[in-house]
């Protein structure tokens, strides 16, 4: 099957702009650990642009790792784009201030709108977000018809990184074939939460899609059990 490629996009398209509310922006350990995690993705170079996050199950914070990994990379001067692409779930919404009906991925991807008209600014310089949309009745199919590698193709040119906040890996199979269109993907474990079997399944997962595991981010740990502390 021929892949559809992805056209329309323009750069100098004026945005709509939301609000995102965030739990860290006053938090110095939370913030540090944020550009550790920013720092150590530049380690691997301009190779990795487009990130994908996953995690095993739900409510294990991937969607706030996302998010703050984001505004991080826009700190410091990185034109930045989130994508939500849990056209299950989303919990993107409930964080932003936003208006009514909006549109987002699954509609551009089901040929319903362009990507210019789905790009949304935050109050932070650098940052803009694609909301989910509209949920589609069969997700994964819209993920695998080509689309997307076009999509992700095209704002790579004009976005320094873009992080993709998937479904849990644990529960579906989207993260995994979103990640054939990434460079590098990021599990988040939450602590005690998650067994090794799971964690082994899920990098075997994302190894099969072909995409580099840039690394692991331990989640909800004791910031005063001493094995922690440092």
């Amino acid at each position: 099957m021929q892949e559809d490629k992805f056209s329309g996009y323009s750069s100098s398209s004026s945005t709509k702009k939301v609000v995102f509310n965030t739990s860290v922006k006053n938090d110095y350990l939370m913030n540090r650990a944020y550009k550790t995690l920013r720092d150590n993705v530049f380690f691997y170079g301009q190779g990795v642009k487009t990130i994908v996050v996953t995690s095993n199950n739900v409510s294990e914070g991937k969607s706030t790792v996302s998010t703050e990994l984001v505004r991080s990379f826009a700190d410091v001067n990185k034109k930045s784009l989130l994508i939500d692409c849990d056209m299950r779930k989303s919990v993107m919404l409930k964080n932003s201030t936003r208006p009514e009906n909006v549109k987002g991925i699954s509609d551009v991807l089901s040929g319903f709108e362009k990507i210019e008209d789905v790009l949304y600014k935050t109050q932070d310089e650098n940052f803009d977000v694609i909301f989910s949309g509209r949920f589609p009745p069969s997700p994964i199919e819209l993920i695998s018809n080509g689309k997307l590698k076009g999509i992700l193709e095209q704002l790579s040119a004009d976005y320094d990184y873009i992080v993709i906040d998937s479904p849990p890996l644990g529960v579906e199979i989207d993260a995994a074939v979103i990640a054939t269109y990434c460079d590098g993907a990021i599990i988040v474990i939450s602590n005690h939460k998650v067994s090794k079997e799971s964690v082994i399944n899920m990098k075997e997962q994302l190894h099969k899609s072909g995409c580099k595991i840039l690394g692991v981010v331990f989640n909800e740990t004791d910031k005063k059990a001493s094995r922690y502390n440092y």
